[in-house]
């Protein structure tokens, strides 16, 4: 099955899905030392512990709970936003707190999300929300939380070394998000030119073939009218880094291939990147 074919806003299942996050990233940290919650991650100034900060702080704003700073005390340069400032309070409001402390809030703050999540209507699921895509569905929403709290988990796996299931249905759920970027990604950050037609060939985890194709605008397509002007192979869980900010293309460049115009291959190589 891949995330093309998943009911992609199943309310049943997505909620079940970001539980079922909450409780791998639980897993993941609850055993860690000091050490291991002061490892960096892929993020620029992020923690381990960063990290589930930032967590906390996006279901403690849902429970109505105030960031514990109200302002940064100095610029930080990895901040490029007014949403990049929000999570910041909660990354340096909670930077002092021991291992023990934040597993404890972890718990309490996705606990109480868990009991909401549960008891919730159809009606709330399909309400209009806020979010940082703009103003959607809450179950897009709770989506988007769990594309979030799935690639977080993905930092704290890679800046801990540890390795994990990438192709169950938690990312199968999450990935659709990347998906719904594409023509973005391809367009707008790639600067693929008008008539172009791109091929994303992946391979691992979440193996399948994206087309997107220039006409004005880009957008997924599910056939290509024609050859693509350019078509880039590379594994599931690279590109989702490269589309994350977590890497770059050179630091992989020959573990992508690149068919097709070469040089347009390698500019969207390098612009993938989309996420906030």
């Amino acid at each position: 099955m891949t995330a093309q074919d998943t009911p992609l806003l199943d309310q049943k299942l997505v909620t079940n899905a970001l539980l079922a996050q909450w409780d791998v990233t639980d897993s993941i940290v609850s055993g860690l030392d000091a050490h291991g919650w002061r490892t960096p991650t892929p993020l620029p100034g992020w923690t381990v512990q960063d990290v589930v900060s930032h967590i906390i702080g996006t279901e403690s704003m849902l429970l109505g709970i105030d960031p514990p700073k109200a302002e940064l005390d100095a610029p930080v340069a990895h901040v490029r936003n007014e949403i990049g400032g929000f999570n910041e309070l909660w990354v340096e409001g909670l930077r002092d707190r021991s291992g023990e402390q934040m597993l404890a809030q972890f718990r309490d703050v996705t606990g109480q999300r868990r009991r909401i999540l549960t008891e919730l209507t159809a009606e709330q699921w399909a309400a209009p929300s806020w979010s940082p895509i703009g103003q959607t569905s809450y179950g897009r929403f709770m989506r988007i939380r769990l594309f979030d709290c799935w690639m977080h988990e993905l930092d704290i796996r890679d800046g801990l070394r540890r390795s994990g299931e990438e192709g169950d249905q938690r990312a199968e759920l999450a990935f659709p998000e990347i998906e719904a970027s594409i023509g973005f990604i391809v367009g707008k950050l790639g600067k693929a030119p008008d008539g172009a037609r791109v091929t994303l060939e992946l391979t691992g985890p979440l193996a399948q073939t994206i087309h997107v194709a220039v006409d004005g605008r880009a957008k997924r397509v599910r056939e290509l009218d024609g050859p693509a002007t350019t078509t880039l192979t590379l594994d599931s869980r690279l590109f989702v880094r490269l589309v994350g900010g977590r890497t770059t293309f050179d630091e992989h460049r020959d573990e992508i291939g690149l068919d097709g115009d070469a040089e347009l291959a390698e500019q969207l190589a390098r612009r993938l990147a989309f996420t906030i």
